[in-house]
């Protein structure tokens, strides 16, 4: 005799679920050597061209921001897969609003990841372009961020986007405040 057909049923859905997961994450991690990937390590490498690397602490500081890039960016986009269902692409955002994780602590730690990435090469290559860039990626996260990511999240999520923008700040981030303070 065979299993029960809701037994059969339960493990279906669970089997699903898990290929649901297991597909975001790839998504997600697709997503991330095009975009995020591109913007923190394939331009950079282009900007710096033949130069040579700097020595000593300047090394050892910029492993620093890229390990610190490389760590705040996983989480977040597990954070966006997991708990979001969801990738960072805008067609295919989470749809849950996503405050866990690096989010506790600042609303954009994927913008702030490259952001940090792109110190690290700034730090080790010292080059005018590559400042250049860098400053103009940081200008346009912001305006994306500001003209379109938060008013889109605010008409998406409403008063549950509202009391986390009150709670987490957007760039620069802090502890994070028990919901209500």
């Amino acid at each position: 005799m065979g299993e029960p057909e809701s037994h059969v049923d339960a493990r279906f859905e669970q089997g699903a679920g898990e290929l649901s997961t297991v597909k975001l994450i790839l998504k997600n991690l697709l997503f991330s050597v095009f975009i995020p990937g591109s913007a923190a390590v394939y331009v950079p490498l282009v900007l710096i061209g033949g130069l040579p690397p700097s020595a000593g602490w300047a090394r050892l500081i910029s492993a620093l921001f890229f390990a610190i890039a490389l760590t705040i960016y996983l989480w977040a986009v597990w954070s966006f897969a997991v708990r979001g269902r969801g990738t960072p692409l805008p067609i295919d955002a989470p749809t849950k609003l996503v405050v866990q994780g690096p989010y506790l602590y600042a609303r954009n730690p994927m913008y702030l990841a490259v952001m940090s990435a792109l110190l690290g090469w700034l730090l080790i290559y010292r080059s005018l372009s590559l400042l250049l860039y860098t400053v103009g990626v940081g200008s346009a996260l912001t305006c994306f961020v500001i003209w379109y990511e938060e008013p889109h999240l605010r008409r998406q999520f409403g008063e549950q986007y509202d009391q986390y923008r009150a709670r987490v700040p957007r760039w620069l981030p802090r502890w994070p405040r028990p919901p209500g303070l």
